[in-house]
C-alpha cells in the first residue's frame, strides 16, 4: 500500500472552510448576484460606467470575503501554532482556499 504525501493540515483547513461557507453563505450569495449583474450588464442598453461600478461590487464583496478568511488563518496560525509549523500551514490554508474558493485566491496570498 502506498500512503499519498502527507497533508497535516487537510482535515483541518478542510472544516475552516466547511464552516466559513456556512457562516457566510448570504456573502457568497451576494458575490454571486454580484457577478450576474455584472455580466448581464454586458449588454447595448448598460453604459462602460454602470459595468465599472457593477465590477467593483463584486470587487468589494469578494475583498470582504477574502479578509474573513485571512483573519481565520491568522487568528488560527498566531492562537494554535508554534513557529515551526506557521508556514506550513499558511501555505496550505492558500492553497485550499485557491482550489475550493477561486475567487478568493487570487488575493489571499497577499493578506
Amino acid at each position: 500500500m502506498r500512503l499519498g504525501r502527507r497533508r497535516p493540515f487537510a482535515d483541518l483547513i478542510a472544516r475552516q472552510l466547511d464552516l466559513f461557507g456556512a457562516d457566510n453563505a448570504d456573502l457568497l450569495r451576494r458575490i454571486e448576484a454580484a457577478e450576474r449583474a455584472y455580466h448581464a450588464a454586458g449588454g447595448a442598453e448598460s453604459t462602460p460606467a454602470e459595468a465599472t461600478h457593477l465590477w467593483g461590487d463584486v470587487v468589494d464583496l469578494v475583498e470582504e470575503g477574502t479578509e474573513l478568511l485571512a483573519d481565520t488563518r491568522d487568528h488560527y496560525t498566531w492562537n494554535h501554532l508554534g513557529a515551526d509549523a506557521q508556514d506550513d500551514y499558511i501555505a496550505a490554508f492558500n492553497l485550499a482556499v485557491t482550489k475550493r474558493l477561486p475567487r478568493f485566491g487570487l488575493e489571499i496570498e497577499n493578506r
